[in-house]
């Protein structure tokens, strides 16, 4: 490929379906992430990013080498590995006296930085430590949050959003019953962020609805929020920008209320009732040999000869 006034040309047509592949397009590909590993971890570290590579699969990227690097003071490494490896999410681990067994989740918007979060990992149980059977490779989690800080506080808002993009997977047109096995429950409370990962298991209950139980499955982690890097407004509203191909079509005098009912407004020429066609009723015909209320009245005339 020929890099000329800042438009890279590619030279062969497998360079030129790779840079196809890399173009912005209207339905975008799966968000893969990478995960990385700092200067310094701790075993802990090791086994979290493992854990979670676990959870991420096939669409995760786990790199084995140590990466000296430091995401809340520069980011030119995790970008130049974004566009490497075409990830738009990362986690980056490390390990020090200050902040120990610490992770790094953020997420990228055309190769560069918009949004991290620091979390502290506190008390940890990997997969390993659970003995039961897990969920088949690529399974789609069902995600639930708990806790009013999601809803209320800006900052506990965004890493909400990071994490549906980082646990969603695939967006699927629709989804068989025995297909939902696997919950991730994020729980916020007093500062503080718990994930747990549970298997559905359907029971029988006597009639055609199961009777649902949750087994935990792990991991398990405890973390604390620390250090947070927000995306300014504009850029943050920059990268949720749809393509108008995308939006909606609006339709003409329709509208719908609160409980989703549809209403539409007819636009009609004026009429004029005097030539309004009426339904004649039977019940105000008269019949053969009846006299009305004014007949009866008037005087009959005579017959003549």
């Amino acid at each position: 490929m020929t890099q000329l006034d800042g438009i890279v040309k590619p030279k062969t047509k497998r360079s030129k379906r790779f840079l196809q592949s890399r173009e912005p397009k209207l339905v975008e590909n799966i968000k893969n992430a990478m995960l990385i590993k700092g200067g310094n971890t701790s075993q802990v570290v090791t086994q979290a990013l493992k854990d979670i590579h676990s959870l991420k699969k096939p669409n995760a990227v786990l790199y084995k080498k140590k990466n000296i690097t430091r995401p809340f003071e520069d980011q030119t490494s995790l970008e130049f590995f974004s566009k490497k490896s075409d990830c738009s999410l990362f986690v980056f681990g490390s390990h020090n006296k200050k902040r120990p067994n610490n992770l790094v989740f953020g997420r990228m918007f055309d190769f560069h930085v918009l949004d991290m979060f620091e979390l502290g990992i506190e008390n940890y149980l990997s997969l390993e430590d659970f003995k039961n059977a897990k969920f088949p490779e690529g399974t789609k989690p069902m995600l639930i949050f708990a806790g009013d800080l999601f809803d209320t506080d800006n900052e506990h808002r965004r890493l909400k959003s990071l994490l549906v993009d980082f646990f969603r997977g695939p967006t699927v047109p629709c989804v068989r019953l025995s297909g939902l096995e696997h919950v991730l429950h994020f729980t916020a409370l007093d500062g503080k962020i718990f994930l747990r990962s549970y298997r559905v298991l359907l029971k029988k209950s006597g009639c055609r609805t199961p009777r649902i139980e949750l087994e935990e499955i792990g991991p398990s982690f405890d973390f604390s929020l620390r250090r947070v890097h927000l995306a300014s407004d504009d850029l943050y509203k920059k990268a949720h920008k749809q393509p108008k191909q995308l939006k909606p079509k609006k339709k003409k005098n329709i509208s719908h209320d609160a409980f989703g009912t549809k209403y539409g407004r007819l636009h009609m020429q004026k009429q004029d009732l005097s030539k309004l066609q009426t339904r004649k009723m039977k019940g105000l015909r008269k019949r053969r040999g009846e006299v009305t209320e004014e007949e009866h009245g008037s005087p009959k005339k005579a017959k003549s000869d």
